[in-house]
């Protein structure tokens, strides 16, 4: 299995990511969910008017985002598995650590792997989607539970457990 990275950046913000280190959480991730054959992920870092037209464009909502995904179904040559677009708004990233550059790149990782858990079939509708989605996004960043999902909408704890708040 491997797994091609095509990286395209509209935004201001520079050296937000490396693209390595993106590609190698892609083959973590996708080794994790049983990807077998090889496939290909696109990815567009923007800023926050970008993701806005297209968080309305594709889901009718008039604000920006930090994450957007698109599933893709085909094959590219030579026989690739298309998975999909990912959408991250580096501007979001920045405006949730200011100052802190390892903090935008800690974000721009979860912001991926939760963009390319979604290319993968996984969604969080349900809270017991969503404990999934957070346990598989700390297990492929490597990272404690509490870290696994975004610091504006953290859960409440409960029993050493992240749960969804109802």
């Amino acid at each position: 299995m491997s797994v091609t990275l095509y990286v395209q950046s509209e935004s201001t913000r520079k050296r937000f990511y490396r693209r390595d280190d993106l590609t190698r959480l892609a083959e973590r991730i996708c080794a994790g969910e049983g990807v077998t054959e090889p496939v290909e992920v696109s990815v567009l870092f923007c800023d926050d008017d970008a993701i806005r037209v297209l968080n309305k464009q594709y889901r009718g909502e008039d604000k920006s985002t930090d994450v957007l995904s698109f599933e893709q179904d085909g094959f590219a040559a030579p026989g690739a598995r298309v998975l999909g677009d990912i959408v991250i708004s580096l501007e979001t990233a920045e405006e949730r650590h200011p100052g802190n550059p390892a903090g935008m790149r800690d974000e721009v990782r979860l912001l991926f792997c939760h963009g390319l858990l979604h290319l993968l079939g996984h969604d969080h509708q349900t809270a017991e989607q969503r404990r999934l989605m957070t346990e598989l996004q700390a297990r492929y960043l490597r990272v404690a539970l509490d870290s696994a999902w975004f610091a504006h909408d953290q859960l409440p704890v409960r029993k050493g457990k992240r749960t969804e708040r109802g």
